[in-house]
């Protein structure tokens, strides 16, 4: 066969495992007892095969309170997808040659006792779907690389000590269902952008935390139900809010009022309902206000009070408010210049 010409062969993933239980804390090697000549590489504990080549793909040793290092030996497992080294005491740090490991497709080591930086060589591992390296202490910063894991749907790196700024190149893992930096030492995040995906259930509730936040879009996603009444009161810093063309409900939050930067504001064609809050008019920092295509206001009269109290917000340049329940039929679209508002 081709790979046994290169000498990769099942002995090679042998000797490769061999050298990872020499790392493991002496007393903790009873667990891997099976780990040795006698026994089928495929009937190791943890290890799985593959059906054509007999090669491992899978490395299943979690939970098992192994100590000790990780061997660099692991980047010789060249046929593995799978590996899980989750809830040890592994401490040392991940070595450079996990990315060799090109075939990876779901990577746990959290919860162990990791130090060092994310080596670089790990975003080598482009298949990656799932990568868990959360509560260890790591250091340095989140990568710039970490924008090539771009099939990534899983990344959880929170609970170290990793600092500085998130990298804009998050931005490319647009398939991410779950993301986690909580317990870190980074810099405030003041601009979070997850527009144009397919992410779906209530407002995160973990955006709630981030008071930092200038810019947030989360505009043409399938989110739904209704936004927190002190909405305004957690994130008090936003110029720019974009959260339209999804499937929020409810009240317009009155606390918005509340973000004195705010200049635009994005919510349109959603399913909100109630009255377009006068305390609007508070914010006279306000250029852009979009909220067409809900069902604001009431059929049986026109509610168009809201606008006397715009009359404070002399910056703005845009309203579009058509699209409702206001009492009027000729409101597509209003385009209103500071001069023509009341007085």
């Amino acid at each position: 066969m081709l790979l046994e010409a290169y000498g990769f062969t099942d002995e090679t993933d042998r000797q490769a495992l061999l050298e990872f239980k020499s790392g493991v804390s002496e007393g903790k090697r009873v667990v891997l007892s099976s780990w040795n000549h006698s026994y089928p590489l495929c009937n190791w504990k943890g290890v799985t095969c593959g059906r054509k080549h007999k090669r491992v793909t899978g490395l299943d040793l979690g939970r098992l309170q192994l100590g000790g290092v990780i061997s660099p030996s692991i980047g010789n497992l060249s046929f593995l997808m799978s590996l899980d080294l989750s809830d040890n005491s592994f401490g040392g740090t991940i070595p450079q040659e996990v990315g060799n490991l090109f075939r990876l497709e779901y990577l746990n080591m959290s919860f162990n006792i990791l130090g060092g930086v994310v080596p670089l060589s790990l975003f080598n591992c482009s298949r990656l779907m799932d990568l868990e390296l959360d509560s260890n202490y790591l250091e340095g910063t989140v990568p710039l690389e970490i924008g090539s894991l771009t099939r990534l749907l899983y990344l959880f790196l929170g609970q170290n000590k990793l600092k500085g700024k998130l990298p804009a190149s998050l931005g490319n893992l647009t398939s991410l269902m779950q993301v986690s930096f909580t317990s870190n030492e980074l810099s405030q995040i003041v601009f979070l952008s997850l527009s144009l995906n397919s992410f779906s259930g209530v407002f995160p509730p973990s955006i709630y935390n981030l008071s930092s936040l200038e810019m947030l879009n989360i505009f043409g996603n399938s989110f739904s139900g209704s936004l927190r009444p002190d909405f305004g009161i957690l994130l008090p810093n936003l110029i720019e809010l974009y959260m339209g063309n999804s499937h929020f409900a409810g009240a317009i939050p009155t606390t918005l009022s509340n973000i004195s930067t705010l200049e635009t504001l994005g919510n349109e064609y959603n399913n909100l309902i109630g009255s377009i809050p006068p305390s609007f008019g508070k914010v006279q920092n306000s250029e852009v206000l979009l909220l067409h295509g809900n069902s604001l206001g009431n059929y049986s009269f026109g509610d168009l009070g809201f606008i006397d109290a715009l009359s404070n917000c002399t910056q703005l340049r845009i309203l579009s408010v058509g699209f409702n329940k206001l009492g009027v039929t000729c409101l597509p679209t209003l385009i209103i210049c500071p001069q023509a508002l009341p007085s």
